[in-house]
């Protein structure tokens, strides 16, 4: 047997990726297709070395109105697999047969894959799947991505029918009036010879009038005219567009279909997705219980089950084990001193600080995972769509963020499926206020450090993030250059169910990875260079760390960060180091702070000395300008590639960080004089101008759109 590929294509939140991975297993490569940053999947057939699967992006339909739909179908049309499976989700089937449908109409041999079948037995519901698969004219198999039902008899058939060659959809037909209008015109492209591997999915789309297919495949002047004519004259007969006279044929198909399959018991139970969302989607209680399951994520990784692991990484792993074992080592060998310092205090301390938060992220990536898997986080993206309108954003705008609660890079990117440009632009500047993993080792710091016994610290650094995003959209949204009318979001809502332990453990592992990655790398030479300046003057004699070179440097803009309470070089240095990586900013803590000659039995040394250097209200004003200030350089990079004007990349920064000092500078000064920290004076009375400020630009009216904005 010759090598074959086999395309895997559904809906979004149809099972299709878990299909691939038990599939696959662990014979995967990840990538993004060429030119865009669509993930591409594909892997070995676990079962079948000489069978490729690829995992094309979830996609509702064919028509190209997405990065992800064009990735799709170019990959269909151009390079052609052996064969397909459709991945329906069962418990939608109207809404999944549309996609369905387009894929018959390609004409590549293909099976359906009828998933979540587990569910619809639940429901006491019951498909008829031989009527379904007469009707369609493909082969249908019953599968559970989740309890493992029908994967192997699915691929098992998908190279049969290719090896068969046998194609889907030949009895397929729609209105006698439509169906003789793409006969001719199936004629016509014959003639012309355009479109002959896929005739009657080319006949469709030049009966659409789609515009990037007849650009790709131009055809001369006066058959052109002839086609325009069959058009005209259906689209008069049957009183309807051409585009919409295809999707009222394919619904209706797809009802009568439906009908004759699905058949529902006499007690057939009410699904339960639906009854959990009465109360999870509630307009009064959803967004108390998203805040409630946050503070939850976050009292369990920070405050309880992922300290005991982060205590035992600060205390013993990196306290006593390691820097004993390789001072042994580097002593019995005879390093110079120097070097063992380096190695000691500069590379171990650095990295050490931030890996001690790994067990601490770990149970935040696995909670995320779940909650990602199972259902909930799709909810809240239709939860938030109802706020995001009010201040002028699409509901779409959510999925870039939630993205990059794990990085901010492919957040930013994430926002391409906002077709809005105005929208996009302000998605790119807002995304990175929430939290990203390399923020969250701060927000431990910070917490554990200063605020041990209250657990409100860590998540309400995720709430002050959408807090951010909310005021900044409202505000920017009055400003002539971003006033325009939201997109409407769609998105699919999948049935709550118990994900697997694979689909959960993979993402948390793969972004723990990252995270490791990166300690690695960045936060190794970064300890390092950090260790020299903060050890050495510029004559390079060795010297106290406050008459370094790293002292001087810090110094000269500390003033800068006064007003906010954490004017000190060593806070200043962290905060700058954190533009290279936001990890930084606690090895670069764990260098100046960090190099102690002993340890106690406690560990807790770097967080002592911190207690001294700064009071908890300083401390939280350092957190709040970190979380919201410009992110990390690749994150800046990221929004130039998006924005594509270093202009528009300036702006967002500036942005981001003039939003960062304002906020911590109000909160400081007014907590200054409202805890007892001391007498109003100019920083008081500067916050308070500077909060009604900010409320103006809140509520003040918003400006008409001006035209000649287009050519910024």
């Amino acid at each position: 047997m010759t090598n074959i590929s086999i395309a895997l294509v559904g809906n979004p939140n149809s099972g299709k990726t878990s299909i691939f991975n038990a599939v696959t297993g662990a014979n995967q490569f990840v990538g993004n297709w060429p030119g865009v940053t669509v993930e591409r999947k594909e892997g070995q057939y676990i079962q079948n070395e000489k069978v490729l699967v690829q995992d094309l992006p979830g996609i509702y339909s064919l028509s190209p109105y997405t990065p992800e739909e064009v990735v799709a179908r170019d990959y269909l049309i151009g390079q052609q697999p052996d064969g397909l499976i459709d991945v329906v989700d069962a418990t939608n089937l109207e809404r999944n047969l549309y996609l369905t449908l387009q894929l018959i109409e390609i004409g590549v041999p293909m099976v359906i894959a009828l998933n979540m079948i587990d569910v619809i037995r639940k429901e006491n519901k019951r498909i008829n799947i031989e009527k379904l698969a007469y009707g369609l004219g493909t082969p249908v198999i019953e599968t559970s991505a989740t309890k493992q039902i029908g994967i192997q008899e699915v691929m098992k058939k998908a190279i049969h029918v290719h090896n068969e060659e046998m194609v889907s959809g030949q009895g397929i037909k729609y209105d006698h009036r439509l169906e003789a209008a793409l006969s001719e015109i199936q004629g016509i492209l014959t003639e012309n010879e355009v479109g002959l591997d896929h005739l009657r999915w080319f006949s469709i789309k030049f009966f659409e009038r789609d515009q990037k297919i007849m650009q790709e495949n131009s055809l001369p002047e006066k058959a052109s005219q002839e086609i325009e004519e069959i058009i005209q004259m259906t689209e008069k007969i049957l009183g309807e567009d051409s585009e919409s006279i295809i999707i009222n044929e394919r619904y209706q198909f797809i009802t009568q279909l439906t009908q004759l399959c699905v058949v529902s018991t006499e007690d057939s139970k009410e699904n339960i997705s639906d009854r959990i969302d009465k109360v999870i989607t509630n307009r009064w209680l959803a967004l108390p219980i998203f805040a409630f399951v946050m503070w939850l994520v976050y009292f369990l990784s920070i405050q309880t089950v992922g300290t005991m692991g982060t205590d035992w990484v600060n205390d013993v792993l990196f306290g006593e084990i390691v820097p004993n074992h390789v001072t042994n080592f580097l002593q019995s060998i005879q390093v110079a001193s120097w070097m063992e310092r380096m190695i000691v205090e500069g590379i171990l301390a650095g990295i050490g600080a931030v890996l001690g938060f790994l067990p601490q992220l770990m149970v935040l990536f696995l909670c995320l995972s779940f909650l990602e898997n199972c259902g909930y986080m799709s909810r809240i993206a239709f939860v938030l769509d109802r706020i995001f309108r009010r201040f002028g954003l699409s509901g779409k705008s959510f999925i870039p963020m939630l993205v990059a609660t794990g990085c901010g890079v492919p957040g930013i990117m994430a926002s391409r499926t906002i077709e809005n440009e105005t929208d996009r632009r302000i998605t790119i500047m807002v995304t990175t206020f929430i939290p990203c993993s390399a923020k969250l080792p701060i927000i431990a710091l910070i917490a554990g450090a200063f605020f041990p016994h209250s657990s409100w610290v860590a998540p309400s650094a995720y709430f002050v993030g959408m807090l951010a995003i909310v005021w900044s959209s409202i505000s920017l949204k009055k400003f002539k250059v971003f006033k325009e009318d939201p997109v409407p979001f769609i998105m699919e809502l999948p049935p709550y169910h118990m994900p697997k332990l694979r689909s959960v453990l993979q993402p948390t592992w793969n972004r723990s990875k990252s995270f490791i990655k990166n300690a690695g790398t960045i936060i190794f030479v970064s300890s390092i260079l950090i260790w020299f300046l903060s050890n050495y003057n510029i004559r390079l004699q060795a010297v106290s760390e406050n008459e370094s070179m790293l002292a001087g440097i810090g110094s000269g803009i500390a003033w800068l960060f006064a007003p906010l309470g954490w004017g000190t070089w060593q806070a200043t240095v962290a905060t700058f180091t954190g533009l290279v990586a936001k990890e930084n900013v606690v090895g670069t803590f764990g260098v100046l702070y960090g190099g102690v000659k002993e340890v106690s039995e406690s560990g807790l040394e770097v967080w002592q000395v911190l207690r001294q250097a700064y009071t908890p209200l300083a401390a939280y004003s350092f957190l709040l300008f970190n979380l919201l200030c410009a992110p990390c350089f690749a994150a800046v990079g990221a929004i130039h590639r998006e924005m594509a004007d270093w202009r528009w990349t300036g702006m967002a920064v500036a942005f981001q960080c003039a939003l960062a000092y304002a906020i911590s500078f109000i909160v400081y000064q007014l907590g200054f004089v409202f805890l007892g920290y001391g007498p109003v004076g100019l920083g008081f009375v500067s916050s308070i101008v500077l909060l009604m400020v900010m409320i103006y630009l809140l509520v003040r009216p918003t400006e008409k759109k001006v035209t000649i904005l287009s050519t910024i």
